[in-house]
């Protein structure tokens, strides 16, 4: 996949300014909104590293809206992504949900970092 300099530098920088967020969550319980930053922030730089971000996001919602599952694993990926982040920002504002919400966010950023890796690495 031939990834201009453009959406690389983006998709790069995202990735930087999640994992930094995630960083920051994991030390101060009350950063919650630098995690749920860092799930959007993680998701951009997929988007970047794949295509057209706007384009890539209107085809996770048109799939994430369809009952049926998807049958290409790259966009079941993506809309498990989008899921989940829905899922974590809906959650209750308590020390218990923000736990869960800091590890799920650290997870979806080490994902991102290595769908993102992967695909800079095949330029």
């Amino acid at each position: 996949m031939l990834m201009d300099e453009y959406r690389k530098g983006w998709a790069l920088r995202y990735l930087r300014e999640a994992m930094d967020e995630i960083k920051i969550a994991k030390r101060d319980s009350r950063a919650l909104d630098l995690a749920l930053d860092a799930l959007r922030k993680a998701q951009k730089a997929v988007y970047y590293s794949l295509g057209e971000p706007l384009f890539i996001e209107r085809i996770v919602e048109e799939a994430l809206e369809e009952t049926l599952p998807s049958k290409n694993p790259i966009l079941k990926c993506l809309v498990e992504i989008e899921r989940t982040i829905k899922m974590l920002e809906s959650m209750p504002d308590n020390q218990r949900s923000s736990a869960i919400i800091v590890k799920e966010s650290d997870k979806i950023v080490s994902v991102a970092s290595k769908i993102v890796d992967l695909l800079i690495s095949e330029d």
